[in-house]
């Protein structure tokens, strides 16, 4: 994927993960779908599933660009690579990152993902947000370093903690993920602009979502307000 602006990310920083779903939804319809798009309903299937949830909504949103990994928290027999070759990895990326971490153990969730330790790591890098297919630790120290996080669980210890692939395609709580796609993270849960989209083109959509609903709920401002407003609102938009 083509990356955007500095301008462009921090624009989209301005809208929640379910307005970009709703934008995305709008250039499907205007440009006959994008590339490789799992379909629910004529709709796009770009968000993960109710089981990755926002563990630390103060934090806010997260924006950037995915980088992924898959990893056994317990598995010893595992065929481990370095970790360096992950952290190297996010090293030579442009910021913003998305870390997308996949566990892949023999008993997903049931060992720590992600720390207070790696938090650290990954915010010196450039991370502004991480999701974890997975369970996580430490959320009170993740809090302190400051880096947003959106998790399947909490648990607190882990086992040999290995590393197994670096971005590769992964599925994270049914969605879909490649390296390099935009991810919108927020309290709503979790959206990507999948590849073929500009995002530029996903911002000016998103900017018409928003101007669409904020005309409709300026509607129950009037306290007049009726079922025949409302259809003859519907019939002029």
């Amino acid at each position: 994927m083509e990356r955007a602006s500095a301008e462009v990310i921090n624009a989209l920083k301005e809208f929640d993960s379910a307005t970009v779903f709703n934008a995305v939804v709008e250039m499907q319809g205007a440009s006959q779908g994008g590339r490789e798009l799992e379909e629910a309903g004529g709709q796009p299937e770009c968000y993960a599933g109710p089981e990755m949830r926002c563990m630390l909504p103060k934090l806010g949103r997260a924006v950037g660009y995915a980088v992924t990994c898959e990893i056994t928290p317990l598995d010893a027999d595992s065929p481990a690579i370095p970790w360096d070759e992950f952290y190297d990895t996010l090293d030579r990326t442009p910021g913003p990152i998305v870390a997308v971490y996949k566990d892949v153990d023999s008993r997903p969730g049931r060992g720590a993902s992600f720390g207070d330790g790696i938090a650290a790591a990954h915010r010196m890098l450039g991370v502004t947000g991480v999701l974890v297919d997975g369970s996580v630790r430490d959320l009170e120290g993740i809090e302190r370093v400051g880096l947003p996080i959106w998790g399947a669980g909490q648990v607190p210890g882990h086992g040999v903690f290995s590393l197994l692939r670096v971005n590769s395609s992964v599925t994270i709580a049914g969605l879909r993920i490649n390296p390099g796609e935009l991810i919108v993270a927020d309290s709503d849960g979790v959206t990507k602009v999948p590849e073929g989209f500009d995002a530029a083109g996903v911002l000016d959509a998103a900017r018409k979502v928003r101007d669409y609903e904020s005309s409709f709920h300026a509607l129950f401002d009037d306290p007049d307000v009726n079922l025949a407003k409302i259809k003859e609102w519907r019939e002029s938009h």
